[in-house]
């Protein structure tokens, strides 16, 4: 799912494109995307986008007469930017936005159809569909540690809450918590200051970082590459690969459709984190440190 950075980039890459310039047109393919009946969709044809917010993890397209288009791109939606009239590939494409200049198109892949599309009117309206979260970039240490603490969870629960904190999500959220040299299941309300201090500095640090490299990776094309397993990541996506700062191999829990990946080493002192899928059939026999695992999973002699 894109995060604070990717929606940072798409913004600055929408700005340069689509601030100041008219809708002709608004084509959805996927019936399933729009969520909202009223105000009716044709309302915005002919209008002029006049601001691009973030909020949380969604786009907010702001018109001249207070009308906001809000995209959530959810796992797998993507946007393209197209020459004018851009025909629409009925595998992929769940809408398109029209302009003098291009066209704007929104892809999802998979199956599987979570992307939405929804049109308010007023800033009020807009407001409810932000979940509240804090920009984590500019918080001080006090309001950051106020909204971490204010409920016992993990701190991976915690960073990915959206009520919580905005824009972080399962990637970036491995790389804050390595960077902070932090356990992704330590609870929230048993962190001493001074890791509390280092938590805050790794997200504000990590996020600004990202922006800036995705920004000069990108450059003034529109960022069509935008996933959540980059090679710069320290572990995320990294299972089984050495820490970049330590040389141990990156570590993982799974869960769902998702996993955590942590470094032993560098965040839970070389203690082992359960993985689900293997310790229900383990139990009392799950391996304690990585050593261990691995001679455990070794081809037997």
């Amino acid at each position: 799912m894109p995060e604070l950075p990717d929606i940072t980039i798409y913004l600055e890459a929408l700005e340069r494109r689509v601030l100041g310039q008219p809708v002709e047109q608004v084509r959805i393919v996927s019936p399933f995307l729009l969520r909202t009946a009223t105000p009716p969709l044709e309302g915005v044809t002919g209008q002029t986008v006049t601001r691009l917010r973030r909020v949380g993890k969604r786009l907010a397209f702001g018109f001249e007469s207070g009308l906001w288009l809000v995209l959530h791109l959810m796992i797998a939606g993507r946007l393209h930017w197209r020459e004018p009239g851009a025909k629409l590939s009925r595998k992929l494409a769940l809408a398109a936005l029209d302009f003098p200049n291009g066209t704007l198109v929104l892809t999802e892949a998979g199956t599987k159809r979570r992307a939405s599309l929804h049109l308010v009117q007023g800033e009020e309206a807009l407001r409810e569909l932000d979940p509240g979260g804090m920009d984590i970039i500019n918080c001080g240490i006090q309001e950051f540690t106020e909204m971490l603490t204010r409920s016992n969870h993990t701190l991976k629960r915690a960073l990915t809450d959206p009520h919580l904190f905005s824009g972080i999500g399962n990637a970036y959220s491995d790389e804050i918590l390595h960077r902070a040299r932090l356990s992704p299941v330590a609870l929230t309300q048993k962190l001493s200051r001074e890791e509390i201090g280092r938590l805050h500095r790794a997200t504000g640090k990590t996020m600004a970082d990202w922006i800036s490299l995705l920004r000069e990776q990108t450059g003034d094309a529109f960022p069509e590459n935008v996933t959540a397993f980059r090679p710069e990541m320290a572990v995320h996506g990294k299972f089984g690969q050495p820490c970049p700062v330590c040389g141990a191999k990156v570590q993982r829990i799974r869960y769902a459709k998702n996993e955590t990946n942590y470094c032993p080493h560098c965040q839970t002192a070389g203690r082992l984190l359960a993985d689900r899928s293997l310790s229900r059939l383990l139990k009392k026999d799950w391996p304690k440190t990585p050593e261990e695992l691995e001679e455990l999973r070794a081809p037997k002699r």
